[in-house]
């Protein structure tokens, strides 16, 4: 059965051009270490061109060496992650695990692939999202991805104030999931180009309507640096960090909760204890 590239890597846009991790300086006197900076560099230029033969658009950011002998790992926009052989004829979808010494395993895709998520949800600006915070200190911060005609993603909303009183700031960002010519789409540009946001969102996630702009009845893309441009951006951002339902929930440090999840559940989770399941604290010394 054959692939094509854009269905091995569907729904990721493109990024800079593919850089080895380690640049090589011409002049520099042959060495082990230029030796095999140079091999990865030569190693890195095969699977680019095997990968962008198949699709010029596949957003490669980096190619590294693993611990598997032969078997490189080759990092896409939204911190997705797929392997090659050395010549990149073969490829390898899936995680990379490592069975430790003391007998745990580790999942070494899912490092990389959290750390490239987080990078990017710390880019993001607040503003731009319709964000939720509670009253008090703001103990951890959660992203969902939602569509406002999404029924769990209605359901996640009913738990935003148990969310906010567990000290939980809620951000959502925009993924209509029927695309920009979609009634959600309509929608949910009309509530990002809204005087309030927060009001608006919550209308639509209770079966209210809201005015619906000139702009978002024209559908996408919308034009450059407006706000209904927001939903266009986090709609693609979406589409590269692997979202393809709603609600899709991600956390700072780019751990991803796939589906609903109840306030109570988000914060195990989160690892924040409520305030009345705070251990007593010990009676004074007599």
């Amino acid at each position: 059965m054959r692939y094509s590239a854009l269905l091995l890597l569907a729904g990721l846009i493109a990024t800079p051009a593919l850089q080895a991790d380690v640049k090589t300086d011409p002049k520099a006197p042959v060495t082990a270490v230029t030796t095999v900076n140079k091999e990865l560099a030569e190693v890195a230029k095969a699977i680019e061109i095997q990968l962008k033969s198949r699709d010029p658009n596949i957003p490669i950011e980096r190619v590294e060496r693993t611990d598997w002998k032969g078997v490189y790992m080759i990092v896409l926009s939204g911190g997705n992650v797929i392997y090659a052989s050395s010549d990149g004829r073969l490829i390898l979808r899936g995680d990379m695990l490592k069975l430790e010494d003391d007998g745990n395993i580790t999942n070494l895709t899912e490092n990389v692939r959290t750390t490239a998520i987080a990078k990017q949800l710390a880019q993001l600006k607040p503003a731009d999202t319709i964000a939720f915070k509670p009253k008090g200190n703001v103990k951890g911060v959660v992203y969902a991805f939602t569509d406002v005609d999404c029924g769990y993603c209605r359901k996640l909303h009913q738990e935003l104030q148990a969310m906010n009183d567990l000290g939980i700031e809620l951000r959502y960002l925009a993924f209509p999931r029927g695309g920009d010519r979609s009634p959600a789409y309509q929608k949910m540009v009309s509530a990002w180009c809204s005087k309030d946001r927060k009001q608006a969102i919550t209308d639509l996630k209770t079966g209210k309507e809201i005015p619906i702009t000139d702009a978002a009845k024209k559908g996408g893309p919308q034009p450059a640096g407006s706000c209904g441009a927001l939903v266009d951006e986090q709609y693609q951002l979406g589409i590269n960090l692997g979202v393809n339902g709603t609600p899709a929930l991600f956390l700072e440090d780019g751990r991803s909760i796939p589906g609903y999840r109840p306030a109570s559940e988000l914060a195990k989770i989160m690892g924040i204890t409520p305030a009345s399941e705070k251990p007593a604290l010990p009676a004074p010394a007599k």
